[in-house]
């Protein structure tokens, strides 16, 4: 549709038009009007406005507090015909410490705290501008900025400050605009103020050279931010995500009274975090159950510079555990995103710190020369006056004469003009003279005066001529900020990547035991749990089984530990051990089904625990044996990743099924026992490394009817004390020394380890007991338990029976043993 002219003065636009031209011009208006801070000296115009306007009031530093409604009331009044809480927001935000790195506005009374409490109405509080802030001011008398109409013409505000430092960078700044929002983050002034010295002097820097300077963000509440790469990548581009953790400190305290042996003491948080709300979220998720082991939670604080929150914890708990929890589910760690949008020139620039310090740089020298211009005719007109007084002390006289004869100032001047050959302002000048500057010393001061204004004059010159003294002057001027107000960081800066917090890291790192039983049912408990006692007890109820179901596996693992559950398939699948629910010793557990993806009737008949060190080790072998005394080696990396379907481990005959699974090294060798009684010990290198899907080689030599009932590993030098503990299925158990098995090669028939008869049944577990302290947990096929140390158990000759380690029910018998 055409634009058309109707009556009465109607223009006719189309509605798409209309929208379009409409909505961009108030966008344009909040981006620039309100929203983005300018490249230079990094105040939004609110901002801007405020300072402007109490400079005007001459509310520096060095003048007394007055009420904030003032200083609201004038801005309004003046400058910004906006809401009078947008106004004094602005304020009291550029007055508070924890909001500010470098308040530019000092107030007095409530301006809030980190805790979210709101400050008081601007009738109650008062102010003043800060000494940094007159930084900000400087020079603007001296014609360094453009000035333009406020709101209704009456007067004229600054349209940028004539900025000493680069406040878009010292205080940062947050905004939203329309389609596009700013976040830059406060920095220390040192460190700014020297990378701008920096590439005052090597314009070609690179952000790499810059960052030898600026650390990273300062934030006014401290903490601790993460990874250098990230730091500098933000800078570079203007945009990426810091880490920042607030800082918190584990300490024991000594034995005594006190109802926890440590605590976790928080002495910082990050910026823009409300203390108080993170306080009741720390208290809410201890509530839910989502962070256990804490006691109690008090804030200590006093002030922003002795940030204090103290957490009791309870006894036994596991403090770093705790603290990770902290990290992952509460605002003590945050990350804060770069988004360095400022106005170059009036339009939104993503701007990199050489670009932000580079902006900043040019307008300095657009000051300093718009400054020194200033400076210069004003000296010259000093110079001009001085020199006619000096003139006129010559001739003072004749030049009184003069005026004697002049019937009014006008034709006193027109006189001074015409027959000294003086300009209007130095006849101006000589009429103002006071008759004390008649006297010898006041003469002396003109002459002296002038002198210097002559030397001033040359000097301003040459500054405006050299661009390298300009620079010098900028350089000069930016050391003495730093001299005067340049302060230590808060925040500090940690070189790598903070840890990422995942799930391990919220469960302690502790010994568990493992149970599965035969109806494929897991559990794990506590060590604890189990009551020892001397051998020959009746042991205590573990498991609330079925009476057709009992214990088939036992084990010891840390929570953190990898665990490969082999199958009687010949596969072999993957689980953490804090993946299987904790339970109570008389708990039957959980189905196996669902943590692992079982085929139907495939059964796990061995599992081996890896210790998550096991990852960052070199390469080292396993050892599979199977029941029908099938043996395979294999690099255990094949197994660091498998996936949740599983995969093989051994391929095996028909009727056979895998046993056992250990590491072993080189130089090692491995020790198996036959049901029969049989026993027979070889090298680990007479069994090759295989492929994963191999199916191995003859370990032992089995009569007809028998099969292995264990397998274990016999490290270098563990000939010694350590012994082969092997028991019955009646309950009858014993230990040899291990030099009592001579290294004979694989494959054989071996030799005799125990006797077996109808007294001691046949023989169900055979292990390394690796020292006499450690300690053995039994269990009974309907779920009796007793935990004895291997020093109880009496060491004998190989054709022995052994003694009684656990007196069985009628009808019961051994189903495993585990060694702690």
């Amino acid at each position: 549709m055409e634009q058309k002219s109707g009556g009465r003065g109607i223009v006719y636009v189309p509605i798409d038009k209309e929208m379009r031209e409409s909505y961009i011009t108030y966008a344009m208006s909040v981006i620039v009007s309100r929203a983005l801070p300018d490249a230079r000296d990094g105040l939004k115009p609110v901002h801007r406005r405020i300072l402007y306007a109490m400079n005007e009031d001459g509310l520096t530093h060095s003048h007394r507090f007055t009420k904030s409604a003032g200083v609201v009331g004038d801005v309004l009044k003046k400058y910004h015909p906006h809401g009078d809480m947008a106004v004094y927001d602005s304020i009291v935000k550029m007055a508070q410490d924890f909001s500010s790195r470098y308040p530019l506005i000092e107030g007095q009374g409530n301006f809030g705290s980190i805790d979210g409490d709101s400050a008081a109405a601007y009738r109650y509080t008062e102010v003043r501008m800060s000494a940094l802030a007159s930084l900000v001011l400087e020079d603007i008398d001296k014609e360094t900025v453009d000035f333009s109409p406020n709101y209704d013409a009456t007067r004229k505000e600054p349209i940028v400050l004539p900025s000493r430092v680069p406040m878009v960078l010292l205080n940062g700044t947050l905004g939203i605009a329309v389609g596009m929002a700013t976040k830059i983050p406060p920095h220390n002034l040192r460190e700014v103020m020297q990378a701008l010295i920096h590439l005052a002097d090597n314009p070609d820097a690179t952000i790499e050279d810059l960052l030898e300077f600026v650390q990273g963000p300062d934030f006014p509440t401290g903490g601790i931010i993460f990874n250098k790469k990230d730091i500098a990548h933000a800078y570079a581009s203007g945009r990426g995500g810091v880490l920042l953790r607030g800082e918190a400190e584990i300490v024991d305290l000594p034995a005594g009274r006190q109802v926890t042996n440590s605590q976790i003491i928080i002495t910082s948080i990050p910026y823009q975090v409300n203390k108080a709300e993170l306080i009741i979220k720390i208290a809410d998720l201890v509530h839910e159950k989502k962070v256990e082991g804490v006691k109690d939670i008090r804030d200590e604080s006093t002030t922003l510079d002795d940030t204090r929150i103290v957490i009791d914890l309870k006894q036994g708990s596991f403090p770093q555990k705790v603290l990770n929890a902290l990290y992952k589910h509460t605002d003590l760690e945050t990350m804060f995103h770069f988004n360095t949008l400022a106005l170059v020139d009036g339009v939104p620039e993503t701007l990199s710190l050489k670009s932000i310090l580079e902006e900043f740089l040019d307008h300095r020298k657009v000051v300093v020369k718009r400054r020194t211009t200033f400076d210069l005719r004003k000296a010259n007109e000093r110079a001009h006056i001085l020199e006619g007084l000096k003139k006129a002390l010559d001739h003072i006289d004749e030049i009184i004469k003069s005026i004697k004869k002049s019937e009014d100032v006008g034709a006193a001047r027109a006189a001074l003009m015409k027959n000294f050959k003086f300009s209007e302002l130095q006849a101006v000048a000589i009429l103002e003279m006071k008759l004390s500057k008649l006297a010898g010393l006041e003469r002396k001061k003109i002459e002296d005066e002038l002198r210097e204004m002559l030397e001033l004059i040359k000097e301003l010159e040459s500054i405006l001529k050299s661009p390298a003294k300009m620079l010098g002057l900028i350089k000069k001027e930016s050391q003495e900020i730093i001299d005067k107000f340049g302060d230590d960081r808060r925040t500090k800066v940690v070189k790598g990547g903070a840890k990422e917090i995942n799930t391990e890291d919220l469960i302690p790192d502790e010994d568990s035991m493992l149970v599965l039983t035969r109806g494929g049912y897991i559990k794990r408990t506590r060590p604890e749990e189990y009551k020892r006692q001397r051998r020959g007890g009746v042991g205590v109820v573990d498991l609330d089984t079925k009476e057709e179901d009992f214990i088939t596996i036992l084990l010891s693992a840390s929570t953190h530990a990898d665990l490969l559950f082999f199958t009687d398939k010949g596969k072999v699948y993957q689980l953490k051990m804090y993946d299987i629910p904790e339970g109570k010793r008389a708990t039957r557990g959980k189905s196996i089904m669902n943590f692992l993806s079982l085929s139907e009737g495939e059964k796990v008949t061995s599992i081996l625990p890896l210790p998550k060190e096991s990852r960052a080790r070199e390469k080292f072998e396993l050892m599979m044996i199977t029941r029908k005394g099938v043996g395979k080696k294999i690099e255990a990396d094949k197994f660091f990743d498998v996936r949740r379907s599983g995969i093989i481990a051994i391929g095996l005959d028909n009727g056979d099924e895998l046993l056992a699974a250990f590491e072993v090294e080189k130089g090692d060798s491995v020790i198996l026992a036959s049901r029969g009684g049989q026993a027979i010990r070889f090298r680990e290198n007479d069994i090759r490394a295989m492929g994963r899907t191999a199916g191995g080689v003859r370990a032992m030599k089995l009569k007809a009817g028998d099969e292995i009932i264990g397998a274990d590993l016999v490290g270098k030098g563990m000939e010694g004390e350590y012994a082969f503990f092997v028991m019955s299925e009646n309950g009858l158990g014993k230990k040899t020394k291990i030099k009592e098995y001579k290294i004979q090669k694989r494959g054989g028939s071996g030799i005799k380890t125990a006797k077996v008869n109808a007294k001691t049944g046949k023989l169900v577990v055979a292990k390394v007991l690796l020292g006499g302290e450690e300690e053995l947990v039994a269990m009974s096929k309907q779920g009796q338990v007793i935990r004895v140390l291997g020093s109880e158990v009496p060491t004998s000759g190989r054709q022995t029976q052994g003694v009684r380690i656990m007196k069985l029910r009628p009808g019961d018998s051994i189903a495993s043993v585990e060694r702690l």
